[in-house]
């Protein structure tokens, strides 16, 4: 007992690390690729040919934002299957603009625009800071040449405040009603404070009242001073240790400051943001790099074991770097030729695949629990949920739900079922799109959770733990039971 208690602790514990390492997908990657390399995965690029060995583990990323790690078998041929768990980096959040300076009475705003279906209300109220990755400009050798950098800025520097009940009588019994053009803009300081600080706007001072809102973007310099408040442009020159003038361009989002913990008056919870999905990025990752950290893991394997972590699902993953875009066939058909050229074998290798699309799931809500079908109320430490659609929501039938119940059900792993209302819109996931866009088995799942989409989620430590494990075994024996179904099926 004292042994499996040890082993939840040190997965939960990995995961917090996880999530407060990865504000946003570009970090989360970051931190993919770390640990994939310190665990002996050797980095490809798409740009160029691959020399690939059975027996040995490789990973590529697109965009920086999308990452695909794989450990091939030492039995593996050319034809055989891929083993995969699909998850997404990206979770709702507000970026901001591509001219993001606005200044209205006297404040300093960021110009933000939504990203996926948040609950923008949460977003009140919260100590926000930045993240994402900048283009900088970089003089060698007398000629100019321009790197991607991740930046991080550590301490909180913006807000979206709320307005005072006061002036809004009836937000109580009418409801918080968010207008995300007009009132979800953070301010960053004062105008004035600002002109003290000698960072003001290169047009002079700003005068009490006069509202800009990135229009003076169109009377000055087309530099990024133009479009972006200088004083935000030289805080991220300050993080990533350059100058303000040679930042090109970026893509930051606002993020919260608070860190993800394990919680709760009994310490079963975990409260973070970005939950969905990095906590199925997280435990998928965790599996393959420990289904495959000896050789002898993969000693009798005959397939190639594979996590793929995709950018932009929350707003429909039509990208390059989506689930919607080529990344998995090419992923598959290119390993597979890399062994025999011939192309017939890649549409075989397909067949004999199989996907576990993992997104987190809803819990039942103890306040709103006719919300949910009367026998498919999924909930906390009752491990991962196996989501159904029948209008093909999500991609799960009843061989790819028989195939993953059976290795739960041989481990003693909890897995539960989902079903959406009739009368309730169902959500979706990367699985119907691989599923359809590859002709790949799939089955859909994730574990429950509360407050998803919120600036905070919470989840259960138990259903971590079951998550791990579940994958972990997906991996070490999907190809013998596999082997089991007949070719009928």
């Amino acid at each position: 007992m004292a042994k499996q208690e040890s082993a939840q602790i040190e997965v939960e514990s990995d995961l917090i690390n996880f999530l407060n390492a990865s504000p946003t997908a570009f970090h989360a990657v970051e931190e993919a690729k770390n640990r994939l390399k310190h665990s002996g995965y050797v980095q490809v690029s798409e740009r160029d040919d691959w020399k690939l060995e059975a027996g040995n583990k490789y990973f590529f990323t697109r965009n920086y934002s999308t990452i695909v790690a794989f450990a091939i078998g030492k039995k593996y041929v050319a034809g055989n299957g891929f083993y995969i768990v699909g998850a997404h980096t990206d979770s709702p959040c507000i970026k901001l603009k591509p001219v993001s300076k606005v200044t209205r009475h006297g404040y300093l705003e960021i110009g933000v625009q939504t990203y996926g279906g948040g609950l923008w209300y949460t977003w009140f109220d919260r100590d926000l800071t930045i993240a994402g990755r900048v283009i900088v400009r970089e003089e060698k050798d007398g000629s100019a040449s321009y790197s991607h950098r991740l930046v991080r800025v550590e301490e909180p520097i913006m807000r979206v405040p709320t307005l005072a009940i006061h002036l809004d009588r009836n937000v109580n019994s009418d409801g918080f009603k968010v207008n995300t053009q007009s009132h979800l803009v953070p301010v960053l300081a004062t105008s004035v404070k600002a002109e003290l600080s000698k960072m003001a706007t290169e047009n002079g001072p700003i005068e009490s009242g006069e509202e800009t809102d990135g229009k003076e973007s169109n009377k000055g310099t087309t530099n990024e001073s133009s479009k972006h408040h200088p004083l935000l442009l030289q805080i991220i020159a300050n993080q990533i240790g350059c100058k303000a003038d040679d930042i090109c361009d970026f893509e930051l989002q606002a993020c919260d400051t608070q860190p993800s913990i394990i919680a709760g008056a009994a310490k079963e919870f975990v409260f973070s943001g970005r939950l969905d999905n990095l906590c199925m990025s997280f435990c998928s990752l965790k599996a393959l790099i420990d289904a495959t950290a000896s050789e002898n893991n993969l000693e009798n394997e005959s397939g190639v074991r594979m996590v793929a972590l995709f950018d932009h699902e929350e707003v429909g993953s039509n990208s390059a770097q989506g689930a919607g875009s080529p990344v998995m066939f090419d992923a598959l058909s290119r390993i597979t030729s890399t062994f025999n050229s011939d192309t017939k074998l890649v549409q075989k290798a397909i067949q004999k695949s199989f996907l576990v699309s993992a997104d987190m799931a809803h819990a039942l809500h103890p306040n709103y629990a006719d919300k949910h079908e009367e026998n498919h109320q999924p909930k906390m430490h009752g491990g991962l949920v196996i989501k159904h659609n029948a209008n093909q929501r999500y991609a799960t039938n009843s061989v790819t739900s028989f195939l993953f119940r059976e290795i739960a059900k041989k481990h003693k792993l909890p897995v539960q079922d989902f079903v959406v209302r009739n009368d309730v819109p169902c959500g979706s996931t990367i699985g119907p799109i691989l599923a359809s866009g590859v002709g790949i088995r799939t089955v859909d799942v994730g574990a429950p959770q509360l407050s998803m989409h919120s600036i905070r989620e919470m989840c259960a430590v138990d259903d971590i733990k079951y998550s791990y494990e579940h994958f972990k075994a997906f991996f070490q024996e999907f190809s013998d039971l596999d082997a089991k179904i007949t070719v009928d099926i």
